[in-house]
């Protein structure tokens, strides 16, 4: 079997945009999974009883098991191959949203959350992590472009076609759904992707991933249950400091490991800190966004789930829009003016979106979400090639999952923050005069309850206040994301370099060993 060792010889050749094409088919199933949720929520509220808790951990299980298996998914592809992981991962992927399809209640829902969030774990730092591979600097940015366009573009995909689905079939299509899409990209993958990998990188440490793992879940729990239990509650309290004890732990091992699975030296790097800084806080707004608008949209504007997803479009709009123009502004401007502006807008957005009233209308909302969506696209691209750019070769699989790692433990502590967040500011809001201590306790677990409650008990004054209650909240939250945006904007203009670094020297005495297309498929 003829094996290519210089990345050099794979960038020459033209079939490198088809091996592109299966990361792109990889990134959609994902990106298309991540809004048709958001869009299922309020619905599946309703139909099975979930609380706002409940719902924020229907989205918060596959981010927290997503991210704190991602080091070791980077490290597994790097020993083992990185095209035989994506096509496993996808297939767990697979086998997770046809039990979520199944499920009879909430709890089955989690638990299937969880085990897709494996399969995601294993796909998304693989697929970044081939880019070094395929595509020199000169062509990085565009590919990192597309990959992020084509998760960009499940993105507005996934709310039309799960509102569509919703509207004419029972909840769990939205999760069989996502069955032949993980079929096309395991196909793509098998016939058009080479296998890479680096022998050399190290082993996974089962210590390293326990301890993200049951960290990263202690923390989430903790953040989650305070607004119901009390910030000061005692079980709240420990699982705070047991987060605080793991996450502490997990460091000290690392930094002793011979070759951690968490290799700290990058982050000392400039570049990739604060272009990873800047992707995560970024995605802390995003979580947050889609978790609160689909709720508004539905249960204050009244819009059908299909109608949601429609009204969802300016926002992805923008972010394409943008993803794709990224790489000529940053070859004018430089990647830090680039995102600096790109974290301004979004800031703007944010804080434009949280003077919203409940008698804005939609075309308010259309305004600030495609501004959003400009901000996202200039700000997001730009960082995470500027990171991948760091990387060295022999790294790419673990460096890249380090990267998508914080990335995720942004989008989760985005959920879990601002979902807390928004709903005590609902909870406290609510007028709930006059109603039976029951109903009442009900009503205060989501928008969507309450109005099921003002259906059922006749009551349009506890609707009206439920819609009032939701909006004050969502621009309570809207107003974090601004501030955590403008912040994100300063330490980028601070501190990023003008231009992406080249990356460092490798140190692995394996160069990764790259296939050819027809040798890979034999």
């Amino acid at each position: 079997m003829a094996t290519v060792t210089q990345a050099e010889d794979v960038r020459r050749d033209p079939r490198r945009w088809w091996a592109l094409g299966a990361l792109v088919a990889s990134m959609l199933t994902l990106g298309f999974d991540m809004t048709i949720l958001n869009v299922a929520l309020p619905t599946m509220a309703g139909e099975l009883g979930a609380t706002t808790g409940q719902q924020q951990w229907t989205a918060d299980a596959y981010v927290v098991v997503f991210a704190a298996l991602m080091l070791p998914a980077g490290l597994l592809g790097d020993r083992f191959g990185r095209r035989r992981m994506l096509v496993t991962g996808l297939g767990l992927f697979l086998a997770g949203s046809l039990v979520g399809a199944l499920a009879g209640d909430v709890n089955w829902v989690i638990a299937a959350r969880a085990f897709m969030g494996v399969g995601g774990a294993l796909v998304t730092p693989l697929a970044l992590s081939v880019l070094p591979s395929l595509f020199g600097p000169d062509e990085r940015t565009r590919a990192v472009g597309i990959i992020s366009a084509a998760s960009a573009l499940g993105l507005p995909l996934g709310p039309i076609i799960g509102g569509w689905l919703l509207n004419h079939f029972w909840w769990g299509s939205v999760f069989l759904v996502n069955v032949p899409m993980a079929a096309i990209g395991i196909a793509a993958c098998v016939f058009l992707l080479p296998e890479t990998s680096d022998p050399a990188s190290p082993r996974v440490d089962a210590l390293s991933t326990a301890l993200t793992a049951t960290g990263l879940g202690a923390l989430v729990y903790a953040i989650i249950e305070a607004p119901d239990r009390g910030w000061g509650d005692p079980l709240v309290l420990a699982m705070f400091a047991a987060a605080a004890s793991l996450l502490t732990a997990l460091v000290l091992h690392e930094r002793r490991a011979v070759r951690p699975m968490l290799d700290m030296t990058l982050l000392a790097q400039r570049g990739f800190l604060f272009n990873t800084l800047a992707a995560t806080l970024v995605m802390f707004v995003l979580s947050g966004l889609l978790f609160v608008l689909p709720p508004y949209l539905q249960a204050v504007l009244g819009h059908d789930a299909f109608g949601t997803g429609l009204r969802l479009l300016p926002m992805m709009g923008g972010l394409v829009i943008a993803a794709r123009g990224t790489q000529p502004v940053v070859a004018r401007f430089g990647p830090r003016a680039v995102v600096s502006a790109g974290l301004v807008v979004l800031a703007f957005a944010a804080l434009l979106g949280s003077r919203t009233t409940v008698d804005s209308g939609y075309g308010f909302t259309a305004l600030w979400l495609s501004i959003a969506g400009v901000g996202f696209g200039f700000s997001v691209v730009p960082a995470m090639d500027g990171a991948l750019g760091t990387l060295p070769r022999d790294r790419a699989g673990s460096g890249s999952g380090l990267l998508m790692t914080l990335r995720q433990v942004g989008a989760a502590i985005g959920i879990a923050l601002l979902g807390s967040l928004l709903a005590g500011v609902f909870r406290d809001r609510l007028d709930v005069t006059g109603l039976p201590a029951r109903a009442a306790d009900t009503a205060g677990d989501s928008v969507v309850a309450a109005h099921l409650i003002g259906e059922k008990l006749g009551s349009d004054r506890l609707a009206a206040s439920a819609g009032s209650a939701y909006v004050h909240g969502m621009g309570v939250v809207l107003l974090v994301c601004g501030i955590a945006a403008l912040v994100a904007a300063l330490l980028a203009a601070a501190f990023l370099p003008r231009a992406t670094p080249a990356p460092a020297p490798s140190e692995s005495v394996t160069p990764d060993v790259v296939v050819p297309v027809e040798d890979a498929r034999q």
